[in-house]
């Protein structure tokens, strides 16, 4: 398989240094949109075709595979198919951008705590959408986070945007913030996001290469993180999906692709080049 079309000079470096020394590397990716088709109804999300194996694949040689999602990890782990799947035994998933860490090996997850804010913004949550006529608005509950969904309204565009004000009130009222997504506005403690994930894990791993792959606005903080590490002397590859439409994350990426089968062309394309390097 040929090499993906990088766009970037520091995205053609990023890729050379995985293959050169896969095991300083760490392969990392959203699920949602990314390893598995976008879905109207979040809990029918399931992995796209290959794309197990080729994570399987990849963890033979490099350092560290993970998925970093904004949903609980164990949701994650269910959706996706990884418990138990062969050669997926070191895998870990980051949930709630990183709030929870869920280890193959062990089975277990380890959280940090939820501030108390997400409780209070759960209890006002369905007078707010009552009384903004959107009471049919779909409420994603992650246990840290609220994620509210105008996908399966009528008018899901103007919805999302009747919603940005009062939902910006809510969030500074109990010290959260407001995350933009696609057809979503999230409900997230500060200091909390994907970008701070793949910082930690980066550390944790003394990783000196990453590959991450995402499809929305939610990673965008992953892509400007490691952008900075760049900087740095980390070498890395940014992958998006053209899934979500968020121009701002294909704009900033080094290989574009249209779903989450061309992600899986993707690491497909890296275990071979690691495999014949």
């Amino acid at each position: 398989m040929s090499t993906p079309v990088l766009a970037t000079a520091a995205g053609r470096e990023g890729w050379e240094a995985i293959v050169e020394n896969p095991a300083g590397a760490v392969i990392a990716s959203d699920f949602d949109g990314t390893l598995s088709p976008l879905v109207e109804d979040p809990s029918m999300s399931r992995a796209a075709d290959g794309a197990l194996d080729a994570l399987a694949r990849l963890a033979r040689s490099v350092g560290q595979i993970a998925i970093v999602t904004g949903r609980p990890a164990l949701v994650a782990t269910e959706l996706s198919g990884v418990t138990g799947h062969p050669g997926l035994g070191r895998l870990v998933v980051l949930g709630h951008y990183g709030l929870e860490r869920w280890e193959a090996s062990t089975g277990a997850v380890t959280s940090d705590p939820v501030p108390a804010g997400v409780a209070v913004a759960r209890e006002k949550l369905p007078a707010l959408l009552h009384e903004a006529g959107l009471g049919d608005a779909f409420v994603e509950d992650k246990g840290s986070s609220l994620a509210i969904h105008t996908r399966r309204l009528a008018e899901p565009v103007p919805a999302l945007e009747a919603l940005r004000q009062p939902l910006t009130e809510l969030a500074e009222s109990v010290n959260l913030r407001l995350e933009p997504g696609n057809l979503v506005l999230e409900l997230r403690p500060p200091g909390i996001d994907k970008g701070v994930a793949l910082r930690r894990l980066i550390e944790s791993t003394g990783a000196r290469s990453v590959l991450y792959a995402g499809d929305d606005l939610g990673d965008l903080a992953a892509f400007q993180a490691l952008n900075a590490l760049r900087s740095e002397g980390l070498h890395a590859v940014l992958v998006a999906t053209r899934s979500s439409g968020a121009t701002a994350l294909t704009d900033a990426a080094d290989i574009v692709v249209d779903d989450p089968a061309g992600v899986v062309t993707v690491l497909t394309a890296l275990s071979d080049a690691i495999a014949t390097r």
